[in-house]
């Protein structure tokens, strides 16, 4: 059991680590000159905190979703800090490639810029990757369905977001950016 744990004390800091970064990193972000609205943040908003809700609570919900589907196993939980750390990597390596043009809100940027190097060579919105990844590794690691429950939760309101992010950047960078959507993958490399 100890070593069951140490993994879940690993997946716990990698995501220490990812929220300390995010909010460090998003002090230093170019001025915006469009943002979607309430409303169009809203509708993928809410998906993310149910999202949340039934990962961090999932053992305190009610039948169906506290059902273990996994058993605690330390090879689970192994499996699940590694893919965490390497999905913590995957986000922070895109984080640093995407520098000032970053938000958390579908935007343009000031002298916004088409990132299409590092992570963004394998896939177009790598963030959503990593963070897919960590979430993924969470709800094997807690092996309860509320946690997979929430994973495709989390996939589908990034779906959203992105189709917004993509509408936007066809329209800021159109030749550019559909010549890239072909080239690159949505959000699971080689896959989606």
């Amino acid at each position: 059991m100890q070593a069951y744990s140490l993994a879940l004390d690993i997946i716990s800091g990698c995501w220490l680590v990812f929220v300390a970064i995010w909010v460090i990193a998003a002090l230093s972000t170019k001025r915006a000159v469009y943002r979607e609205t309430q409303a169009q943040r809203l509708r993928y908003w809410v998906l993310l905190v149910i999202a949340c809700f039934l990962q961090l609570y999932g053992r305190r919900l009610p039948y169906p979703l506290n059902i273990r589907v996994l058993p605690h196993v330390a090879l689970n939980a192994w499996a699940a800090a590694v893919l965490c750390v390497i999905g913590l990597a995957f986000a922070i390596w895109a984080r640093v490639t995407l520098g000032r043009n970053w938000s958390g809100a579908v935007t343009l940027k000031e002298e916004h810029e088409l990132v299409e190097r590092g992570p963004y060579r394998f896939v177009r919105h790598p963030i959503y990757t990593g963070i897919l990844a960590m979430f993924f590794a969470t709800a094997l690691a807690q092996g309860r369905l509320s946690g997979f429950v929430g994973t495709l939760l989390m996939f589908a309101s990034f779906w959203i977001k992105l189709r917004d992010e993509e509408k936007l950047m066809l329209q800021q960078f159109p030749e550019r950016y559909a010549d890239y959507r072909r080239r690159a993958k949505c959000i699971i490399p080689f896959v989606l």
